[in-house]
């Protein structure tokens, strides 16, 4: 059976799936069709269905959850960190400033409307064109994802506030930014298949971590192999190989604070 899969190109994703990709592993008879894209392009084709397995946003995952489901290996949380507010140190930010965002449907976008609901004059970009944007002032201020934590610093931006750390703050959980849907629509049995096929490259790819470095390295831009290392450790984590308890409980706590029922949402 073939399956469409989609990533993003970001060394978290990269690392985890590399194994799968270049059968490093047992894929147990499965094939796929891999499409690496942007986070929020991958959003917005899974709001589409046009993909059967793929990593989203879990702030696009409140608006399909009919349609898939989350597999329990494969998701990034923010431990006490995640998407970084951050601006000019000549700006004065109000909730009239012009914010820059990675896409409407990524949860940093989320934390921003849960944080500073005020903030309403917003305008897309790539993640990685948002620093940019920022000191050519097209904008105020921006959501900043991605190995654009590491960086900021180095192009004279401050940091307003880390939303992962004011979601810890309020919570007392770590900040579910992004996981990996398959469609609810597939046989079961496959949908298990799938989630201990991507289970075993995740444990492959931390086993054999320099495995995986060129494929990391060739989607990562102009990233060094500081920057890419330091962007696996953060988001590979425990919740990456399994979503457990906790992992489960601050999911749940995203639908709460978004008024939605949550109901048959985990595979396991």
């Amino acid at each position: 059976m073939k399956l469409t899969l989609g990533f993003s190109s970001c060394p978290n994703d990269t690392f985890m799936f590399d194994a799968l990709v270049h059968n490093k592993i047992d894929v147990e008879g499965l094939e796929f069709d891999i499409v690496i894209e942007d986070v929020e392009k991958l959003n917005l084709m899974t709001l589409d269905k046009r993909l059967d397995i793929t990593k989203l946003s879990y702030n696009a995952f409140l608006s399909c959850f009919q349609d898939y489901i989350i597999l329990n290996s494969g998701s990034a949380f923010g431990l006490n960190s995640g998407p970084l507010f951050v601006s000019a140190y000549d700006r004065i930010i109000n909730q009239n400033s012009k914010i820059g965002i990675p896409g409407k449907y990524t949860t940093a976008n989320m934390l921003l409307s849960i944080f500073y609901p005020k903030f309403q004059n917003k305008t897309t970009y790539i993640f990685s064109e948002i620093e940019d944007a920022i000191i050519s002032k097209n904008i105020d201020a921006g959501v900043i994802i991605h190995e654009n934590r590491f960086t900021y610093k180095e192009k004279g931006l401050k940091k307003i506030a880390d939303l992962g750390k004011l979601w810890k703050k309020e919570t007392s959980l770590p900040i579910p930014l992004g996981g990996i849907a398959i469609k609810r629509n597939i046989p079961n049995q496959i949908q298990e298949k799938v989630n201990r096929v991507l289970h075993n490259s995740i444990n492959y790819a931390l086993n054999n971590k320099m495995s995986s470095f060129e494929y990391v390295k060739s989607h990562a831009q102009e990233m060094t192999e500081d920057v890419i290392y330091k962007h696996i450790d953060l988001y590979v984590n425990d919740f990456s190989i399994s979503l457990n308890k906790i992992g489960k409980q601050a999911i749940l706590e995203l639908f709460n604070k978004n008024n939605k029922d949550a109901c048959d949402i985990f595979l396991i």
